[in-house]
């Protein structure tokens, strides 16, 4: 497991890929804003 892995994280990063072990930027940004709308959302129901 190292940069010659396909499905690691650095191997990912080697290649310049991305992947469920390294998702886009911009992914990452929108399950920040569902993740930070829900948790919002969550303390007015309780």
């Amino acid at each position: 497991m190292g940069k010659g892995d396909r499905r690691s994280r650095r191997g990912k990063v080697s290649r310049g890929t991305y992947g469920k072990k390294r998702p886009k930027p911009e992914t990452l940004k929108k399950t920040k804003a569902a993740t930070a709308a829900a948790a919002a959302a969550a303390p007015a129901q309780a």
